[in-house]
């Protein structure tokens, strides 16, 4: 019997980030002993962050490259208010977006290459390539580095489009990609102003609430998974408190 496509709902696990780290893929040799031999240490030091910088900077646009770097600098800073490894929250905002160089049809091959088509539902492969580049990014680097933690893979994979059971570093770099300095539209000032005065997962829903907001509101399609990680973290929350200290 043929394995089983994963739900439309459900991203990708540790598990499977896990059998995707130790699988082989067509477009990443199988004996990269420069990146192979690499520690837990080296891969969170500076210099690896700095060599994964100058090779992002080939891989995407020059906004594209501000952005990642807004993220990671943002990513830090939010780390240290919430007490969550920087190290981690740096390196997985850096690199967040390490597939975004991809259009549409190209990210979809990205998926086929690296072995996903299984693991991501064909409705989401299909309709909603802005998102693949997570799943995909998360899964290379996993292989590329085998040293790379998986909860830095996770929080890669997870920020599109968010999980139930996010963890404190999956809702950094989530919050990150929204916050981060290069980010000038709508109500994104506003939301700046609760980092530190409301906790992490109420800064996150918020957040989540804003993008699924816009979404909304320029018609675009919401991920499968949208109503499950809404009503994972709208259930038992505090009521909501704006930037001017009001409770709603």
């Amino acid at each position: 019997m043929g394995k089983q496509p994963r739900p439309a709902d459900t991203p990708l696990s540790s598990r499977q980030l896990e059998e995707i780290r130790r699988s082989q893929f067509v477009d990443v040799p199988p004996d990269n002993a420069p990146h192979r031999g690499l520690s837990l240490e080296e891969v969170l030091s500076e210099e690896f962050w700095e060599a994964r910088k100058a090779e992002l900077e080939k891989r995407v646009s020059k906004k594209r490259f501000a952005h990642s770097l807004g993220v990671a600098a943002t990513a830090d800073q939010l780390a240290a208010i919430y007490g969550v490894d920087r190290r981690k929250a740096r390196l997985a905002g850096l690199i967040h977006d390490w597939d975004k160089g991809f259009d549409d049809d190209g990210i979809r091959v990205r998926v086929r290459q690296l072995g996903l088509q299984d693991a991501i539902a064909p409705g989401v492969v299909e309709k909603m390539p802005q998102v693949l580049h997570a799943h995909t990014a998360a899964a290379a680097l996993a292989r590329e580095f085998p040293a790379l933690p998986p909860d830095v893979a996770q929080a890669i994979d997870r920020h599109t489009a968010a999980a139930p059971d996010m963890t404190p570093l999956d809702m950094i770099i989530y919050v990150a990609d929204c916050l981060e300095p290069h980010r000038r539209f709508g109500e994104v000032d506003k939301l700046r102003q609760l980092v530190g005065e409301v906790g992490l997962p109420q800064l996150f829903l918020q957040v989540y609430e804003y993008w699924v907001y816009l979404l909304m509101s320029r018609q675009k399609p919401l991920h499968p998974a949208t109503i499950e990680v809404w009503n994972a973290y709208a259930k038992g929350l505090p009521k909501r408190k704006d930037n001017d200290g009001k409770h709603n």
